[in-house]
């Protein structure tokens, strides 16, 4: 399976209304025109900054068939489908897969706090309304008030159109044990952006992308360097060890590694901390701008 597609910067689409509070077909388009122009890598539709829990079956059909009449081809479009009964989320399912969309998502049923089965069973459901798209879980639990857990996720990850997870809660270490059971992960918290990267997501998926593109592209490429020499580190001190296993049969290797990885890990820490600092503090500057900026315009 291609997984490129969902690696990147992928902001959370922006509910559009007129003058009089209904879904704005012509602004939906513009503001699909404008992320294209920014060079995203795609949009995830009728989440929570599409306002999906106070908008009609009807104004998500026409928000998301505006979106793909602009970004079909050119950008990933993930399509969040859940409702608070299955039928209507089946039923946004299937439009969504008539259009075309690369996947759709979902939050667990809410007010309820379901047991795991009962979840899993209106995901499948979700799923099976829309059987040539991937799918995605929304882990959300401090909305939602369910939190995806290790069984409930291999549980889904038996359906083969599951493909990862929208991982909006905060402990980044859960990106972790999502990507260990084979997912896709989208990190979900705006400001760990980079933790989640450096983690393990794919990319990220969230709200403030729209305000702030160019900078939350920068911290992608930041997290990609960051792994870098870590990951070359850890190939070196493998290889090296490979090697002093050879030459020395009866070395105890499991001791030396550890020692040798703990050694390396603070040396990178040492010679990296400096010019990551002045890094940080730079995006972190230019984030302020842009958010003035974008406070003197909303002024």
């Amino acid at each position: 399976m291609n997984t490129t597609k969902y690696e990147g910067i992928i902001p959370a689409f922006y509910a559009c209304y007129d003058a009089e509070g209904k879904v704005a077909p012509e602004a939906v388009r513009a503001l699909t025109k404008w992320f294209i122009d920014k060079d995203v890598k795609g949009l995830y539709v009728g989440g929570s900054s599409g306002e999906c829990i106070y908008q009609s079956k009807e104004e998500r059909k026409t928000v998301l068939e505006n979106v793909m009449a602009e970004a079909k081809g050119k950008l990933t479009i993930i399509a969040h489908v859940a409702c608070n009964n299955t039928a209507d989320s089946q039923e946004l399912a299937a439009h969504a897969e008539s259009l075309g969309v690369d996947a759709i998502a979902s939050i667990p049923p809410i007010y309820f706090h379901l047991p795991p089965y009962a979840i899993a069973k209106y995901w499948n459901d979700i799923s099976g309304a829309a059987p040539n798209t991937d799918f995605i879980i929304y882990n959300i639990p401090q909305l939602a008030g369910v939190a995806l857990s290790v069984p409930l996720l291999k549980e889904m990850l038996k359906n083969p159109r599951c493909i990862g997870v929208k991982n909006s809660s905060m402990p980044t270490q859960d990106i972790q044990m999502w990507r260990n059971e084979g997912a896709i992960v989208f990190n979900g918290p705006d400001e760990q952006l980079i933790s989640g990267l450096v983690m393990g997501a794919a990319g990220g998926i969230g709200g403030t992308y729209g305000a702030m593109v160019e900078l939350f592209i920068n911290c992608t490429i930041l997290g990609i360097k960051l792994c870098m020499p870590i990951l070359a580190a850890a190939l070196i001190a493998q290889v090296g060890m490979g090697v002093l296993m050879k030459v020395i049969p009866q070395i105890n290797v499991f001791a030396i590694n550890i020692e040798l990885k703990v050694i390396i890990g603070l040396t990178l820490l040492l010679l990296l901390l400096a010019p990551f600092s002045e890094y940080l503090l730079a995006a972190e500057n230019e984030m302020l701008l842009q958010i003035q900026r974008l406070l003197l315009e909303m002024g």
